[in-house]
């Protein structure tokens, strides 16, 4: 029900958020401010609003079901094979189904190719973009994999580590309702926090699958190419922070509330 839970809480998510998910994007890609990137997609038209949709929903959906599950299976087997403590064994189950999670990072890379306009004129929908990667080889879908690797497993940790303590710094829930609006604001706050706490790593992530082709750069080797061309200020990295933490209060938000809610009726 872990699985089932998670899956259905990411589409919720997705349909809710993701005209929000795009103009963050193009913030990240282009360095753009807010009201420039809402200009760029107006100009693309309502037709192209929801596209690269596909790509997140299968990721994300899948994604969420494995970090919740997997999160619970890795637990309940590391509690019965180790003598380690709590607190270790939910951490390193956590990293472990972030690790996991990776898998999918195709979808990640096919999501970004679709939502960069640059690519509008290679690409017409999710299928014909995992096929013009495929002429690159295996490898070409999983660029990007080191940022994601280096992200998924600390918030995983950092997530279910301090979901349960913020939630307890709440007033106490009396009622479905209450639990629901405490749920949604344990969810928002840590997304928030871990959204921005890991916004330069998503930075980089989203310059490195914007590339078709090429050399394959270290994470590093782009950190710095960014670093340089934002005239080295650190707040040029975070353009968009501030609309990926309102994103972010919503969107986990929604899925810590749907989650939790669903937990209770199965």
């Amino acid at each position: 029900k872990h699985y089932l839970c998670g899956y259905c809480a990411a589409f919720t998510n997705i349909a809710v958020t993701f005209p929000i998910q795009k103009v963050l994007f193009r913030q990240q890609l282009y360095g753009l401010k807010t009201k420039d990137a809402v200009h760029q997609l107006q100009k693309d038209g309502i037709r192209n609003l929801y596209r690269g949709i596909l790509p997140p929903l299968m990721q994300k959906t899948t994604t969420l079901a494995l970090m919740f599950g997997l999160y619970e299976d890795f637990s309940s087997l590391l509690h019965s094979h180790t003598s380690a403590p709590e607190l270790l064994t939910r951490s390193m189950a956590a990293v472990l189904a972030g690790t996991t999670e990776a898998i999918l990072t195709p979808f990640e890379r096919v999501q970004t190719l679709l939502q960069d306009y640059k690519h509008h004129d290679k690409f017409t929908n999710t299928y014909q973009a995992f096929k013009v990667l495929k002429v690159y080889g295996m490898r070409e879908y999983y660029r990007g994999l080191v940022p994601i690797l280096l992200r998924n497993g600390p918030s995983n940790a950092l997530f279910f580590g301090l979901r349960g303590p913020i939630k307890q710094c709440l007033p106490e829930a009396t009622s479905y309702s209450t639990h629901l609006v405490n749920d949604f604001i344990c969810g928002g706050l840590l997304g928030a926090m871990l959204g921005f706490l890991f916004f330069p790593v998503n930075v980089v992530k989203t310059r490195m699958q914007a590339q078709i082709g090429g050399e394959f750069q270290s994470f590093s080797k782009v950190f710095v190419k960014i670093w340089l061309e934002r005239d080295r200020k650190l707040i040029h990295l975070f353009r968009g922070a501030h609309l990926n933490y309102h994103r972010s209060v919503l969107s986990w938000g929604i899925i810590n509330a749907t989650y939790e809610f669903l937990l209770k009726l199965l």
